[in-house]
């Protein structure tokens, strides 16, 4: 991919967010590109979470730049901030789903949070199809606790894709899931990119995944940003700390 200032989707520089005396992204510098998935990798409390929750503004950096498209974050206003929300799907690690609400009721909400209001018949349209995307048409009248870990992870894409956001942000998309589905997961992030042409960061620590959606890597240590490059790149390289997640 030609890495030129016009493919750039997310622009991140010097990203710094700590917690009280606890530093937890110390300068991360990356960006995204149009049309890749992007992975990155590292242990539990190296700060993956905090730097795609500091992207949808659910946590506030404390210095450097977040620029989504147009936008730069740090001089964002309330309004500004809900059009950047609405270019970007959040799949989160639990899918976090309304308990109280049928799949359908699920998707319709997420709907009614653009400003484009539409018709009974049209909602329903958009929501079969976002049920025919992830392969969960005979979903739409469950309610969440009928479904297993995977279904919930498909319904939670599900309401990401149905708002057609140029961006989703992945966290930890196969925790939890047995070997099988896991893969499933992973195969659906692929399929997602090729059929609607957006841009992905993925959160995870799964290889298996790793391997199977990465366009590209950013591995992150002590809150900074150890190594950039393809899988390739990463798994011929000898440094015992990288080998340490692929062997």
């Amino acid at each position: 991919m030609e890495k030129t200032a016009k493919n750039i989707i997310i622009d991140i520089k010097n990203l710094k967010k700590s917690f009280g005396d606890q530093k937890v992204l110390q300068g991360v510098t990356l960006q995204l590109y149009e049309k890749e998935n992007l992975v990155i990798l590292g242990k539990s409390g190296t700060g993956k979470s905090v730097l795609i929750k500091c992207i949808v503004s659910l946590l506030q950096h404390d210095e450097g730049s977040i620029k989504v498209g147009n936008y730069e974050l740090t001089d964002i206003n309330e309004e500004e901030l809900i059009e950047v929300r609405k270019k970007i799907g959040f799949l989160f690690q639990g899918a976090a789903l309304y308990d109280s609400m049928t799949v359908r009721e699920n998707l319709t909400f997420a709907l009614s949070r653009l400003d484009k209001k539409f018709s009974k018949e049209e909602v329903t349209t958009k929501i079969e199809e976002a049920l025919e995307n992830v392969s969960m048409p005979n979903s739409i009248d469950k309610m969440p606790s009928e479904l297993s870990g995977g279904m919930k992870k498909r319904i939670g894409l599900a309401r990401t894709l149905v708002v057609n956001p140029k961006i989703i942000l992945y966290d930890e998309p196969t925790t939890g899931l047995d070997p099988i589905t896991s893969d499933e997961i992973s195969d659906l992030i692929n399929e997602t990119k090729n059929k609607f042409n957006n841009s992905s960061i993925i959160i995870t620590h799964d290889i298996k995944c790793v391997k199977t959606v990465a366009d590209r890597i950013i591995m992150l240590k002590d809150g900074k940003v150890y190594k950039e490059g393809s899988l390739e790149e990463f798994t011929t390289d000898n440094d015992p700390y990288i080998q340490s997640f692929f062997n």
